[in-house]
């Protein structure tokens, strides 16, 4: 077995043979990556987990008994919990993931390139745990569907999010997102320092309001630093005006 400590020592747990022998592949092709077993259904991945101590598990999401979150879910209470990176044909476990701190969420089929960027993902979150004493209680970056992938979206390069029905859409420069979630509950999640609710179906990045601007008859407005205007919801108005110090 190779022990370099340079390398993720990894398990990967599908319950489809053939899917497990391509992942072995794809693994074998990324030499920061040492595959030290694979399991087949959640409970043998656990016992797995539990005897080796993975780094890093490459955990399908849709299998018979535990499911990859119930997995996730269990593994991260071990004395030493491995990262997960998911491999999934399914999209629409995005957001369960992302609130497991999972390091990235791959659609099969895998492609090699995909796979690599998810790697030096757990790599880089690694060299970040060991620099960071205390992780951040507060969301620090999104999953979003776009055309054949999911894309990881720091929370730090959103300055707008509204509300859609049980949507959101994320702003990002000139692009934007949708994401299946309420805004209530994604507030709840964002760090109150860096954002902040001005309507109930707003919330902004606080350093992209550039000021406040009184319209009359107690109608306030945010000036956002592109120019555009968004009037404040009386609900939000207080909270928004102590930002400002008044």
């Amino acid at each position: 077995m190779n022990d370099n400590p340079e390398t993720l020592r990894t398990l990967i747990v599908d319950d489809e043979p053939l899917a497990i022998e391509r992942m072995q592949v794809l693994c074998a092709e990324i030499p920061q990556l040492t595959v030290i077993g694979t399991a087949s259904d959640g409970e043998s991945a656990l016992r797995l987990a539990e005897k080796l101590s993975p780094d890093l598990l490459l955990l399908d999401m849709t299998m018979p008994g535990m499911d990859g979150l119930q997995v996730a879910k269990a593994a991260k209470e071990q004395d030493k919990s491995p990262a997960v990176i998911f491999v999934t044909a399914h999209e629409n476990f995005a957001v369960e993931a992302f609130d497991l701190e999972a390091i990235d969420y791959v659609l099969k089929p895998v492609a090699s390139d995909r796979l690599e960027r998810a790697i030096e993902r757990a790599i880089n979150r690694r060299g970040e745990s060991e620099l960071s004493e205390e992780e951040s209680p507060w969301l620090t970056e999104f999953w979003v569907p776009h055309r054949s992938e999911l894309l990881r979206i720091e929370a730090s390069e959103v300055f707008r999010i509204d509300a859609e029905r049980d949507y959101v859409r994320l702003h990002v420069g000139e692009t934007s997102y949708l994401l299946l979630q309420t805004i209530a509950g994604l507030q709840e999640k964002l760090d109150p320092d860096k954002f902040i609710r001005i309507h109930r179906s707003t919330i902004l990045r606080r350093d992209f309001i550039r000021g406040l601007k009184h319209e009359g008859l107690g109608v306030w407005c945010a000036e956002l630093e592109d120019g555009e205007e968004l009037r404040i919801g009386r609900t939000y108005l207080k909270k928004v005006k102590a930002m400002a110090g008044r």
